[in-house]
């Protein structure tokens, strides 16, 4: 997690003295960057032509063929070919700047690319509850018109393998869809970070950490770049308001103006909507001050450069910076991570913009009786979620556990809905668990437990009719009316579950209700 920065003292001179050092350097590095484009560009024209005569060809090559010729096909645009000026020892490792996919479907064309950094912590891990946040109630329409890159920034083969066989095992769908995509660097990638210069006052692993956060950063932007319309940056360590996809599409387009930056949150890099046409630039600038500034105030600087003025004061170049970086309320994130990724360091940042997450879905349900095999857990009981009260939430099921909901009175239930997990616990869902009715007709009931069932769903031995299974962390489904009256509506575990059990919703929907 990032940590702001803050100026001391109020020696404003000395602070637009260096701002407008660094536009100076900016304004430098595009005029020497147009010169060496102008040296490629003739170069690359002369080896065209000298190619061409020895092999007989027109000079009409596509742009395909021109790579091919000249065996750069999987080298950088030129828009970026400077990276291998900023970052010179890229020049001896020409794929260093390509990543290792792990996982992933080659999707693009998307609206909403996702990118999420995660390094090994000490101590706690929180990806795969981020995920779980992401992805909750995304619609299947959402879910195609997205993509989350989770990008392991280790160069280590064998925990970058084990983050990567995690989240293939906890959202196997979304991997195999192409939603989520694992991606990690060649450890040819990074520079030698063993010799920085100590600067802002900070200690020499302080150092190294934003270093290469901002290569992290730059990285899994450039790879984002080419597969969809906006790039939104997030952090492992987060949840997720509900619908916050369509929140962000429907603020973005609300947009009268140019802007550059559209933030979800007020927490360091939390967050952070790019168009991607803009990324190129802006990862230039940071490889240009990588070793420089945190990611955070490389970002301002940019914004400074782009709308600032050495002859205005500060109160004016705050007002212009405003127009492009804008922000949005409430915010959409929460950072939810107590362990940095920093080695030692403990932070409890809290957006106070993000209020406070709905754990349950209320709805008026039939009188009924309900009861578990489960062991509750504290005060969450199941009477409370099915009363619209609370969530219920208990210990891990096993086997042959059970919530049932017993009708006082034989109703003609339309449908149902259940729920499980919320956006604090995304991962505490119900598995391998059925929905089964029971008749209220005894005669009926009978003939089920001794010829089975007449309808086309299958019948237990007490019984009961399996009409649906959870799936996803959802059972929802209407129920055949030639079925009639229903008595109780269960909810039966059929195998051990590795983690506890949230219902966050309960609806059974009558004629009547």
């Amino acid at each position: 997690m990032i940590v702001e920065y803050f100026i001391k003292g109020n020696d404003l001179e000395v602070y637009q003295r260096q701002l407008l050092e660094l536009r100076q350097r900016l304004l430098y590095a595009e005029k020497e960057n147009k010169k060496r484009s102008h040296e490629l560009s003739s170069a690359l024209d002369e080896i065209k032509r000298v190619v061409a005569q020895r092999m007989n060809l027109t000079i009409n090559h596509t742009d395909d063929m021109k790579w091919k010729v000249l065996n750069l096909s999987r080298k950088l645009p030129v828009h970026l070919i400077n990276m291998y000026y900023y970052l010179p020892h890229l020049r001896e490792y020409e794929d260093a700047i390509f990543p290792n996919v792990i996982f992933g479907q080659q999707r693009t064309g998307v609206s909403l690319v996702m990118g999420i950094p995660t390094v090994k912590r000490e101590k706690q891990h929180y990806l795969i509850n981020t995920l779980h946040s992401l992805l909750y109630e995304l619609s299947e329409e959402q879910k195609n018109d997205c993509i989350i890159i989770i990008f392991v920034a280790e160069v280590n083969a064998e925990y970058v393998n084990s983050v990567a066989e995690s989240v293939k095992a906890s959202f196997p769908r979304e991997i195999q869809s192409g939603v989520l995509e694992v991606i990690s660097p060649p450890a040819s990638y990074y520079p030698d970070l063993s010799n920085l210069k100590k600067t802002l006052g900070d200690s020499e692993d302080r150092v190294r950490w934003r270093t290469k956060q901002n290569l992290d950063y730059s990285f899994l932007m450039l790879y984002a770049q080419p597969k969809g319309t906006f790039y939104l940056q997030l952090e492992d360590d987060i949840i997720a308001k509900p619908d916050y996809i369509q929140s962000i599409k429907n603020f973005a387009a609300q947009q009268s103006q140019e802007w550059m930056i559209l933030e979800f949150s007020q927490l360091g890099f939390i967050g952070k909507l790019f168009r991607s046409e803009d990324l190129p630039l802006i990862v230039e600038f940071f490889v240009m001050f990588y070793k420089d500034k945190p990611i955070d105030w490389l970002i301002d600087h940019l914004l400074w450069v782009k709308v600032c003025s050495p002859e205005k004061d500060a109160i004016h170049c705050e007002k212009e910076k405003a127009k492009l970086r804008i922000r949005a309320k409430p915010s959409l994130f929460q950072h939810v991570g107590i362990y940095s990724s920093l080695a030692g360091k403990v932070q409890n940042l809290k957006d106070k913009d993000f209020g406070r997450n709905v754990l349950h879905k209320a709805h008026n349900n039939p009188p009924a009786e309900v009861d578990t095999s489960l062991r509750i857990y504290q005060q969450y009981t199941l009477e409370k979620i099915y009363k619209g009260k609370d969530w219920f939430w208990a210990s891990a099921p096993v086997a042959g556990d059970y919530i049932s909901f017993t009708f006082l009175n034989p109703l003609k239930v339309e449908k149902y809905f259940f729920r499980s997990g919320n956006m604090e616990h995304p991962g505490d869902k119900l598995f391998n668990t059925t929905v089964e009715v029971l008749p209220a007709d005894e005669m009926l009931r009978k003939e089920l437990v001794d010829s089975g069932s007449k309808f086309n769903y299958p019948a237990t031995k007490d019984g009961y009719l399996k009409i649906g299974a959870f799936e996803n962390g959802i059972a929802e489904g209407s129920i055949n009316q030639s079925i009639g009256k229903i008595q109780a509506i269960r909810l039966s575990v059929n195998s051990d579950s590795p983690v506890w059990a949230i219902l966050s919703e309960v609806l059974i929907k009558t004629s009547e209700n």
